[in-house]
């Protein structure tokens, strides 16, 4: 098969030019590192192995933005860009949920919380529009990487989809921003394994556009009252559920269930469902939520499962000049709205790491790199990881387990179905 040499001579070769980056993986934590390298004076190729940009997603997922990653996306697009497509999320609720009863009450409140809510597709295409046309190379898929001995340069090999053609690039710095499942990650840890949480998560984006006043959409507010700046969690018996509004009239939910670890098809962490499951899905929703959250949850078309997984914290996130962010950095499951947040602020801390020492002193800079994000990381995939098993009611490491306990008499009679009191 052919092989083509790609960016080879694009690589400098006098003191003080930029030197050269290729990102692999162009989903969030790769487009937010191209957009902090830019800004570090480094030239950026992102390989992609998606053939296009993805456009009309139908439910995709949404995500929580906390200040640091607000922070970091307003620098790269306009503030006016990341206000307009989000939506503020003020508020963080714990509801516990009486399935039997179908009432709720408040387990814990911050009023401080200060995400902001967006559509993995809304938040992609700002990131994405921002970049300089021709950067993300599409339909190419990384096979391997090699590094020069004395780290000074790298080079991948990708495979071009379209053609089958193997192509080589080659770069100072390799970015490897390929998610849970990394193929460059596997490369230096080949022996590395996911680890199941012990629990799936049904997920779901309803778009209500046109039907703001039907049956569905009102009862949901009254039983959410502050639906719109909140970010609900209602917890059952064993399971929990997450409930938040995202822009352009759409509804986010996320139902997590205790099972066995499913068996997967393939290179992906979702699951290919039948209707027979969606039905059961639905039937078992009517028994143990809310009823006008059951009710979201039959409307919403496409749902889909996520098996969840993480890591034991990695030991280290480079190897030469070769660097880890994101998912492929730190697995973590999806509690405290962790995952994205930490991806944007690998981006952040790595561009920040590489301007400070320029481009001459790129050893220094990613040891920095490390030094800063290793310990932060490996605490909060912890943390995610501990917030998840008090939630699905799963045993802790010293056996305890949290248990849903009713509410005093007078709290369970003072409210109305599925209404919280102020």
């Amino acid at each position: 098969m052919a092989l083509k040499r790609v960016a080879t001579t694009h690589l400098p070769t006098q003191a003080g030019r930029p030197k050269v980056v290729v990102v692999v993986g162009g989903s969030i934590a790769g487009l937010s590192c191209a957009h902090a390298l830019l800004s570090a004076g480094w030239e950026v190729t992102v390989v992609e192995k998606t053939g296009s940009p993805p456009s009309g997603i139908p439910n995709g997922a949404g995500l929580g933005l906390d200040r640091e990653a607000q922070e970091l996306l307003c620098r790269w697009i306009s503030p006016e860009l990341v206000d307009d497509g989000t939506l503020p999320l003020s508020i963080d609720m714990n509801r516990a949920i009486d399935s039997e009863k179908k009432i709720s009450w408040t387990l814990a409140r911050d009023d401080d919380f200060g995400f902001r809510a967006a559509h993995w597709a809304d938040l992609y295409s700002l990131l994405h529009g921002a970049l300089p046309p021709g950067i993300v190379l599409w339909g190419h898929l990384f096979l391997r990487c090699h590094s020069s001995e004395d780290a000074s340069t790298v080079r991948i090999d990708a495979r071009v989809l379209s053609t089958g053609e193997i192509v080589e690039i080659s770069a100072n710095l390799l970015v490897a921003a390929d998610g849970c499942l990394s193929s460059v990650r596997r490369q230096f840890m080949p022996d590395f394994k996911l680890r199941y949480s012990g629990y799936t998560a049904w997920r779901g984006v309803l778009d209500f556009s046109g039907k703001e006043d039907s049956e569905t959409i009102t009862g949901l507010r009254r039983a959410y009252q502050e639906l719109g700046h909140c970010l609900y969690f209602d917890l059952a018996n064993k399971t929990h559920c997450v409930l938040y509004e995202l822009k352009n009239k759409k509804i986010n939910w996320i139902w997590y269930n205790n099972q066995p670890e499913p068996k997967l098809k393939g290179n992906s962490v979702t699951m290919k469902i039948s209707d027979d499951i969606v039905e059961k899905m639905h039937n078992d929703a009517e028994v143990i939520w809310l009823p006008e959250l059951a009710k979201i949850m039959k409307e919403t078309k496409e749902p889909f499962i996520n098996v969840i997984y993480d890591s034991d914290p990695l030991p280290r996130l480079c190897w030469g000049n070769v660097v880890l962010v994101g998912d492929a950095a730190h697995p973590t499951s999806p509690h405290g709205l962790r995952s994205t947040n930490m991806s944007i602020s690998d981006a952040g801390a790595l561009g920040c790491c590489l301007e400070t020492w320029g481009p001459e002193n790129l050893t220094s800079a990613l040891e920095q790199y490390q030094s800063i994000r290793l310990p932060v990381v490996s605490k909060q995939v912890l943390n995610a990881r501990r917030m998840g098993r008090i939630k699905q009611g799963l045993p802790l490491p010293d056996g305890r387990c949290f248990i849903q306990q009713p509410p005093p008499q007078s709290t369970a009679e003072s409210f109305g179905r599925g209404i919280d009191a102020a």
